[in-house]
C-alpha cells in the first residue's frame, strides 16, 4: 500500500498564502482515506444456494450466487475470497488479482477456502471447460478446503482439475494448495496429451517460475492421465516447490512428477494405484529436468503394467535426485527405474533406507537402469522378492547408445523367497560390496563381502498399506544384524528412525540394530 502519511513541506515566511493550507491537508487527507478504504483487505462471500449476483459479495446475507462475479473481481492483497460449506458450483472459477510481500516474512495473501460448517463447497467443470480451478499470472494465493471436478462426457485432451500457470511474467511467488479433493477428472491419457488432477506449469519468457509453491494434504482420485504434475518449458527452474502429505487413488498414469525445479521436496505422500488406465509409459514418483530433489517417505504401491509401472524413477536431465525412507510394495513394474538416453544425463542419484516388498511381476524387474546413468549409489535399501515371484532382480539396458557406468551396490538386502536373475547388458564399473544375497540368486554378482544367511527378521512379505505394517522387518529380540562398509553423508538416520553411527560401519539394511 502507497504510504501517503508523509506531512506536507513546513510553510514559513509571509509568502505562504495561509487560507490555502487548510484545503490542500483537506485533500491529502481525503485521498489518504480513499486509498485506505480501497486497499483494506476484506472478506467475500459465495453462496449458490441464498445469494445473488447483484450482491456486493461483501457479507453472507450480500453473498453471490454463482462464480460469474468472482471471476470479474479483482481481488487485492489480504482479501478472502469464501464459499459457503455445503453449496454446489458449475463452471470455471479463474480469480484475478494477486496478493503481496511484506517485511515481516507474513505475504499478505489472497485467501480462497470456505466459510460455515459441513462439507467443503464442491465446483464441477463438467468437461465444459480445460480448467475447473484456473490461476494464470497471480501470485500469494492461499487455497484450500474446495471439493473440484472436471469430468465431461468424453476425455479431452489437457482437461484438468487445478491448473496454475506463470507464463511469461518472471517469478511467480507463494501459491499454496492445501486440503483439496479433487476427483474424477477425464483427461487424455496419452502422454502428448495428458490431463491432471493438480497441474502447474511456467512457461514463455522473462524467466518464468515458480517460488514457494506448495501442495499439502490433497486429495486426488480417478484423475486422468496424471495426479499431481509439473510442467516447465522455458530454461529458468523453479524453487521452492513441495509436494507433501498428499493421497492418491486410482491415478490412470504418472503419480506425481516434477519436471524444472531445482531443491523440491516430495514427501509423505500415499499413492495407492497408478497407471490404471494408460497404455503408454508411466511411474508413480518421479523428477525430470530438475536438480536435487529429495523424495523422501513416500509410500507407493498398485502401479499397473511393465511400461514403466516402478513405483520410483530418476530421469533424465537429472543430478543428485535423492530417494531415501520410502515404502514400495506390489508395484507390477518394480521398485525403482533409473534412467537417460545417451545423449542426455542421469548424475549421482541416492537411493537409501528404502523398503521395496514384492515389487515386479515376472515379466518385469525390481531395478532397472535404462540408458547412460553416471554415478549411481544404492546403499541400505531392504528388498523382499515373495515366493511366487520369478524375475530379474537387476536389469541393464541401453537406451539411445548410453549404457550406466558407476554404480555402486552397498549394505543392501537382497531377501528372495522366490527366484531372480541378473541382466548386466552394456553397463560398466558396477561394484557391489557387503550386500545380503539370501535365497535363490541366479548368476549372483560378485561382492568381496558377500553375506548369504538368512537376515534375522520376525518375517518379512506380508507387509500391507501403511509404514506400521513394516514392523515384520524389525530384528527377533536381541539378534543383530552384520555391519557393512562406512558410506560418508548417509543421511543420519536408518528406515525406523533409529541414529547411524558416522564413524563405524552401520548395519546392513534399512534398521540399524543396536551396538
Amino acid at each position: 500500500m502507497t504510504n501517503h502519511r508523509d506531512a506536507p513541506s513546513q510553510e514559513t515566511g509571509p509568502t505562504v498564502c495561509r487560507p490555502c493550507a487548510p484545503t490542500r491537508r483537506a485533500v491529502a487527507l481525503l485521498f489518504l482515506a480513499a486509498t485506505l478504504v480501497q486497499a483494506a483487505a476484506a472478506p467475500y462471500y459465495v453462496d449458490s444456494d441464498s445469494g445473488d449476483d447483484t450482491h456486493d459479495g461483501s457479507s453472507p446475507t450480500q453473498a453471490w450466487k454463482s462464480l460469474d462475479p468472482v471471476n470479474t473481481h479483482v481481488f487485492q492483497p489480504g482479501d478472502q475470497l469464501l464459499l459457503k460449506a455445503g453449496t454446489h458450483y458449475t463452471g470455471q472459477l479463474k480469480p484475478q488479482g494477486s496478493g503481496k510481500p511484506s517485511d515481516d516474512s507474513h505475504p499478505q495473501s489472497i485467501l480462497l477456502g470456505m466459510y460455515g460448517h459441513g462439507a467443503k463447497p464442491r465446483i464441477d467443470g463438467n468437461g465444459e471447460f480445460r480448467d475447473t480451478l484456473f490461476l494464470r499470472n497471480v501470485e500469494f494465493w492461499d487455497v484450500q478446503d474446495l471439493e473440484i471436478t472436471n469430468l465431461g462426457t468424453n476425455r479431452q485432451p489437457s482437461r484438468t482439475g487445478v491448473r496454475v500457470v506463470a507464463d511469461g511474467v518472471g517469478p511467480v511467488r507463494h501459491i499454496h494448495l492445501r486440503r483439496l479433493d479433487v476427483h474424477d477428472v477425464n483427461g487424455d491419457l496419452r502422454k502428448e496429451r495428458e490431463g491432471f488432477g493438480i497441474f502447474f506449469e511456467s512457461r514463455g519468457g522473462n524467466a518464468s517460475h515458480f517460488d514457494d509453491f506448495l501442495v499439502e494434504n490433497c486429495h486426488v482420485v480417478r484423475t486422468d492421465r496424471n495426479g499431481i504434475c509439473q510442467r516447465t518449458s522455458g530454461r529458468t527452474h523453479s524453487v521452492k516447490v513441495i509436494i507433501r502429505g498428499n493421497l492418491l487413488e486410482d491415478i490412470g498414469g504418472d503419480g506425481i512428477k516434477l519436471w524444472g525445479s531445482d531443491g523440491g521436496l516430495v514427501e509423505r505422500n500415499t499413492l495407492r494405484g497408478g497407471r490404471t488406465r494408460c497404455e503408454d509409459y508411466a511411474a508413480g514418483i518421479w523428477p525430470f529436468d530438475s536438480d536435487d530433489t529429495v523424495i523422501q517417505y513416500n509410500e507407493v504401491s498398485g502401479m499397473k503394467g511393465d511400461k514403466d509401472g516402478q513405483s520410483f524413477d530418476s530421469d533424465y536431465l537429472c543430478r543428485r535426485s535423492l530417494f531415501q525412507y520410502n515404502y514400495s510394495h506390489d508395484n507390477e513394474g518394480g521398485f525403482m527405474l533409473i534412467c537417460t538416453p545417451g545423449n542426455s544425463y542421469n548424475e549421482d542419484t541416492v537411493i537409501r533406507y528404502n523398503i521395496s516388498q514384492n515389487d515386479g511381476i515376472n515379466s518385469a524387474r525390481v531395478f532397472h537402469f535404462a540408458g547412460g546413468a553416471k554415478n549411481t549409489k544404492v546403499y541400505n535399501n531392504t528388498i523382499y522378492i515373495g515366493p511366487k515371484q520369478d524375475l530379474r532382480l537387476l536389469l541393464f539396458d541401453t537406451w539411445n547408445r548410453g549404457n550406466a557406468n558407476g554404480t555402486r551396490f552397498i549394505n543392501n538386502i537382497f531377501y528372495v523367497d522366490g527366484r531372480v536373475t541378473y541382466d548386466w547388458g552394456k553397463s560398466t564399473n558396477t561394484d557391489f560390496d557387503s550386500n545380503i544375497f539370501y535365497g535363490a540368486h541366479v548368476g549372483m554378482p560378485p561382492d568381496p563381502h558377500a553375506i548369504t544367511n538368512r537376515p534375522p527378521f520376525f518375517g518379512p512379505g506380508p507387509g500391507a498399506q501403511d509404514v506400521d505394517s513394516l514392523l515384520i522387518h524389525i530384528l527377533h529380540p536381541h539378534a543383530k544384524l552384520p555391519r557393512g562398509q562406512i558410506v560418508s553423508d548417509n543421511g543420519g538416520y536408518d528406515f525406523f528412525g533409529h541414529r547411524i553411527p558416522e564413524n563405524q560401519p552401520p548395519t546392513i539394511g534399512t534398521c540399524e540394530s543396536p551396538p
